[in-house]
């Protein structure tokens, strides 16, 4: 069941969800807008040219008010929020439509699991053949929140628990890559 503003409200009020900052305008009817934030993160280039699983990837990270996101180019950014979710309750993430109707793509794998803590992670992907220029602060997307049928057993305790800025990929940390 997807929550309504009604519900995301009562949540915040019980403290079951917490959302750091938060002003009473970015409750939609079935959403939270969430807020671009200030770190920036872009995968340096390595000698061999290509990027393994199996091994940490350099980034270079950075906090800039403003990012002008190249055609054609992949930025890592943060929100300016940080979630605390309960364990039953999961989210979605998704980009704002004026924003897409620029060729500005917007995802992060589309999930938070219930019980996750920290900032969101999001990958950007300027589509557009001109450069967008991206303000710290400004809407980005929203979170839709839906409630489990009853708490997780295994609730998100993983690599990015607790993340503050832009995340770089720790995939190298996967069981696989063991």
């Amino acid at each position: 069941m997807i929550l309504s503003d009604n519900t995301i409200k009562r949540l915040l009020e019980s403290g079951e969800l917490k959302i750091s900052p938060l002003e009473e305008e970015q409750i939609q009817p079935a959403s939270v807008d969430i807020r671009l934030g200030r770190t920036f993160c872009v995968i340096e280039d390595s000698s061999t040219g290509v990027v393994t699983l199996d091994k940490e990837v350099n980034y270079k990270t950075f906090e800039a008010d403003k990012y002008i996101i190249l055609p054609g180019q992949f930025v890592l950014a943060t929100t300016m929020e940080y979630f605390e979710l309960p364990d039953n309750l999961t989210a979605f993430v998704e980009g704002r439509s004026s924003l897409g109707r620029m060729g500005l793509f917007i995802q992060n794998a589309g999930w938070v699991d219930p019980g996750f803590k920290g900032e969101i992670t999001l990958e950007l992907f300027n589509a557009n053949r001109c450069a967008i220029e991206l303000k710290a602060g400004r809407r980005i997307g929203q979170l839709v929140f839906a409630q489990l049928d009853d708490n997780a057993l295994r609730p998100y305790r993983g690599k990015y628990q607790g993340q503050r800025g832009a995340t770089g990929s720790r995939v190298y940390l996967d069981y696989e890559a063991k």
